[in-house]
């Protein structure tokens, strides 16, 4: 791990990357990609030194009270968190101003926080939302090594729902030939009806592949799945955009669950109700002397 000092901590849409880098080490990670200028070796987490004197100045500043949000680019419950601890100091300070707050994760460590979670969400509304890829355990610990494996998040889940914690889950992403099976797709979408999840985010069964993340993720089907990469090479060459060749029936099956099931499951409403800030009202305070 390294410290530096930044300029800003918050984006125009109020997102904020606490940690640049991971050691999660799942295999098909799009933050690895060379487009986002990580100087750095992946697995040498950055840390924002100063982030959360900046993200205070920030939240003290602005006249109008929005959701916050984090983990688009670096998981926030690193193991590296529970050291520094920026995601909790991120998600007190969204409490002490009354900011509502959003976070993915592939982490079952975001229990740790469950009571600011929980008082965010009394005043506002904190959202966690949680990456599920595959149902079968051994698999998810060897394209995922250093997350919670699948079950450990859907307990995770059903923890925060009983909490009242809102709950999202992004079924992505789906590797072409390793897990676009009807049964995973099934299995996954099992835990998110038992776990009472508001809604499931999928862009498509598949994957994207850029340079940098591209390479590392030929190096680990090489050394996972043997004759893989060359299958990948000659259906794909070097297109971005990766479609199983079961997209279709897999994504009928997807909403069809979502819709018997009363899972919400259109992406542009998923998004408008994540960063859509409502305030609670609190209960009326009656004055028995009056």
């Amino acid at each position: 791990m390294h410290f530096i000092k930044v300029k800003g901590i918050l984006s125009a849409s109020n997102g904020m990357n606490l940690y640049r880098g991971c050691s999660h080490g799942c295999i098909y990670c799009d933050s690895r990609s060379k487009c986002y200028h990580m100087e750095h070796d992946f697995e040498d987490i950055e840390i924002k030194g100063n982030a959360i004197e900046l993200l205070e100045n920030s939240l003290k500043r602005k006249r109008k009270k929005c959701m916050l949000s984090t983990g688009s680019m670096t998981d926030p419950y690193i193991p590296l968190e529970s050291k520094i601890g920026n995601v909790r100091k991120a998600l007190a300070l969204a409490n002490k101003y009354g900011f509502g707050f959003t976070l993915i994760t592939k982490s079952d460590r975001v229990l740790r926080d469950l009571d600011l979670l929980k008082s965010i969400n009394d005043k506002t509304k904190c959202v966690v939302q949680m990456t599920l890829t595959t149902y079968d355990e051994d698999l998810c610990k060897k394209i995922e090594p250093n997350a919670s494996t699948t079950k450990e998040r859907f307990e995770a889940l059903k923890k925060l729902n009983e909490a009242g914690i809102p709950t999202i889950v992004w079924l992505c992403p789906i590797l072409p030939f390793i897990n676009d099976t009807e049964e995973n797709i099934r299995g996954i979408l099992e835990y998110c009806i038992e776990a009472k999840v508001y809604g499931v985010i999928c862009f498509g069964m598949g994957l994207t592949l850029r340079e940098g993340n591209r390479e590392y993720f030929y190096s680990q089907l090489d050394r996972l799945f043997p004759h893989m990469k060359e299958k990948y090479i000659r259906t794909y060459g070097m297109q971005y955009q990766l479609s199983s060749p079961k997209h279709n029936e897999l994504m009928k099956l997807f909403h069809q669950i979502c819709e018997g099931s009363g899972i919400m499951h259109n992406n542009s409403k998923i998004f408008e109700y994540l960063y859509s800030f409502e305030e609670k009202n609190s209960p009326i305070q009656l004055n028995l002397f009056d």
